[in-house]
């Protein structure tokens, strides 16, 4: 349990900066937390905690989602399926899935930070250590 509050708002922010994608910016789900993370790191152990939590799940959920449009791209274009949207559909619903998923847990993430408690995010591949 985190008690100093710069601390836990830092940790906030570095959860709640890969939203960034949402707004369009280019990897910003991987950016976001990355900037936070490396100027703040040093100065909050937490930060540097959930700081490379943060990043791992961005990483994670950014090679899940390159999976799925590669999968998404090669049925659309590829011979045997061309055209069959009762085949791309239901990859695309995992596609949208995976987007909320990652919503929900960034927000998740950011309210327990917030509160001062050591958030994990399931399915995470542990990258950063």
């Amino acid at each position: 349990m985190e008690n100093d509050k710069d601390a836990r708002t830092w940790a906030t922010i570095c959860h709640l900066s890969a939203l960034l994608m949402l707004v369009g910016v280019p990897a910003g789900n991987i950016l976001g937390p990355l900037v936070i993370w490396l100027v703040k790191r040093k100065e909050y152990e937490f930060v540097e905690d959930q700081g490379k939590e943060a990043l791992n799940f961005q990483i994670t959920f950014t090679i899940c989602a390159i999976a799925l449009f590669l999968l998404i791209f090669l049925l659309i274009f590829s011979a045997p399926y061309r055209y069959q949207p009762h085949v791309v559909f239901p990859v695309m619903l995992l596609m949208m899935g995976l987007v909320i998923l990652d919503i929900g847990l960034v927000i998740m993430a950011a309210i327990k930070s917030n509160d001062g408690i050591l958030y994990r995010y399931p399915f995470a591949l542990r990258i950063i250590k």
